[in-house]
């Protein structure tokens, strides 16, 4: 019997977050237009239907706990990693873990930089430009929009009704098919428009896959290890406007061994620092949704 409940609650879980990642990516689509994606009216109007999905999206979870039973002592805005214990360590820390691993594009960038340090410093603090940056819908959607929902639904609401059927370990693998998948809705875009021919567009399709599935691994392992929600919200942002290294540039870049060093560099220490900065214990043990697992695990302590 209890097999067969454990069974019914996955099958419960898997189906909530398959229905929810298909509204998630099925509101882009209401919205009839022969625009391409870019276009800031098409950026508008997907605003306006992916917010109104985030919004409903913790009904999802709650519909899920009713129905499932499955009962916990955080409050539901806790298991989807709202909450005050730990807020300022899950604001720097992950943040800071990502920028470690970046530390080669990062140096390569401030090497190609016309800039000086100072004129960086002014340019962060002054107002028009970020001004200017909250006027541009493709950085809106880059920086702001894309990174809080697509955290939203795929990690704090997904997390809390995989962790409870799999395992944390296993949850962590598990939830980024669903945002890979979720990615793959670009080849239409492609294909509509006729952006490249159609292996290409395949190749990139299978190439995106792989990145969003990975980087969806990680930002669920920091939700799991941190229990907040704004640490994936930041690196997911950090990411989107660093893009994917560019390790043909960095192999022909004027000083390849001082960039491909620094490269190297930050895998090390990244792969070092993974574990002692995502430490529960800087965020509160136990974690909310580590609390709904049904075995304990290693992932959720210090």
């Amino acid at each position: 019997t209890t097999r067969a409940h454990s069974d019914g609650i996955c099958w419960v879980s898997v189906l909530s977050c398959l229905l929810l990642a298909c509204s998630y990516v099925g509101s882009l689509y209401v919205w009839r237009s022969d625009l391409p994606r870019d276009h800031p009216a098409v950026i508008k109007r997907r605003f306006t239907s992916v917010l109104i999905v985030s919004a409903v999206s913790p009904a999802f979870v709650w519909a899920w706990k009713m129905y499932t039973g499955v009962m916990s002592g955080p409050s539901l805005l806790a298991l989807m990693g709202i909450r005050f214990e730990g807020l300022i360590p899950a604001i720097i820390l992950p943040l800071l873990l990502t920028m470690v691993l970046f530390v080669g594009p990062l140096i390569q960038l401030a090497m190609d930089c016309p800039w000086g340090f100072m004129d960086g410093i002014r340019v962060t603090f002054d107002p028009w430009f970020w001004a200017l940056c909250l006027s541009d819908m493709r950085w809106l959607r880059n920086q702001v929009v894309a990174p809080l929902t697509e955290e939203l639904v795929f990690r704090a609401c997904m997390l809390p009704m995989l962790v409870p059927c799999t395992s944390p370990s296993t949850a962590i693998f598990t939830c980024p098919l669903f945002f890979g998948v979720a990615h793959f809705h670009h080849v239409i875009e492609l294909l509509r428009f006729r952006q490249g021919t159609l292996s290409g567009i395949f190749l990139a399709a299978v190439f995106q896959f792989s990145y969003t599935a990975v980087f969806g691994a990680y930002t669920a392992f920091i939700f799991i290890r941190t229990g907040h929600l704004v640490g994936p919200v930041l690196c997911h942002s950090f990411c989107n406007h660093m893009g994917f290294p560019a390790l043909g540039m960095a192999l022909e870049h004027p000083h390849r061994l001082t960039v491909l060093s620094c490269y190297l560099l930050g895998v090390l220490l990244f792969l070092l620092l993974l574990f002692p900065l995502t430490d529960p214990i800087f965020y509160g043990l136990p974690t909310p949704v580590c609390t709904l697992a049904s075995v304990p695990s290693s992932l959720c302590v210090s």
